[in-house]
């Protein structure tokens, strides 16, 4: 899979990519800040996968006929575009970058590898009654934490703690949509469907608000 480009609906559009070396004209859709800011990325896998997740939203946006804006992260660390039109969300992991546009609605998307380690720090991101329902399985752990992560992106906002804040209800590790909801804060009682795939190794999750 080189590149994977989906259409959700009419305002909304994913797309995951194969993180690889890029040619410096494959990257001249960049606005100025964003070469800046990618030029200033000395670590050479870094900088694969920042390009390779910019590559990703392009892609994303080709698909709904809209020209790449040029994006910035604001003061809680979330993509925003530089013409304040339609909603970003980006992620990466082990060989992937992906990203997800909404015209209209906040957007979150993530991807993790699944990883034995994550069983052992399930406590520190998981309700008691999450850890009653989920097995002792790698993959129904990310799935879990990797919900959590979509809803964190959406939301848009620091302070969001993912055991106290985002609470999910039971699923399968089979699961293609997780629901969850936010509590005790000031979006309290807002709900979320989080859409599950499985890449290989690895987990993809978004939610749109």
């Amino acid at each position: 899979m080189q590149t994977k480009i989906e259409k959700i609906d009419a305002s909304s559009a994913l797309a995951i990519k194969i993180i690889e070396s890029q040619q410096e004209e494959d990257l001249d859709f960049l606005s100025f800040r964003e070469k800046l800011s990618y030029a200033n990325i000395s670590h050479i896998e870094k900088r694969k996968e920042w390009a390779t997740a910019r590559l990703a939203i392009k892609d994303a946006l080709e698909v709904l006929h809209i020209p790449y804006p040029g994006f910035f992260k604001d003061e809680h660390g979330k993509s925003q575009s530089m013409t304040g039109n339609g909603y970003v969300s980006l992620s990466h992991t082990e060989g992937f970058a992906g990203a997800i546009f909404h015209r209209e609605l906040p957007v979150g998307i993530d991807m993790d590898f699944i990883r034995e380690k994550i069983l052992r720090i399930g406590f520190r991101f998981l309700d008691p009654s999450e850890l009653d329902f989920l097995e002792k399985d790698p993959l129904h752990y990310t799935l879990a934490w990797s919900a959590k992560e979509s809803i964190f992106k959406c939301q848009g906002r620091r302070g969001v703690s993912f055991r106290e804040n985002i609470l999910l209800e039971p699923f399968e590790p089979g699961a293609t949509v997780i629901k969850a909801k936010i509590r005790g804060t000031e979006f309290a009682d807002h709900y979320y469907k989080v859409q599950a795939r499985i890449l290989q190794d690895v987990v993809l999750t978004y939610t749109i608000w």
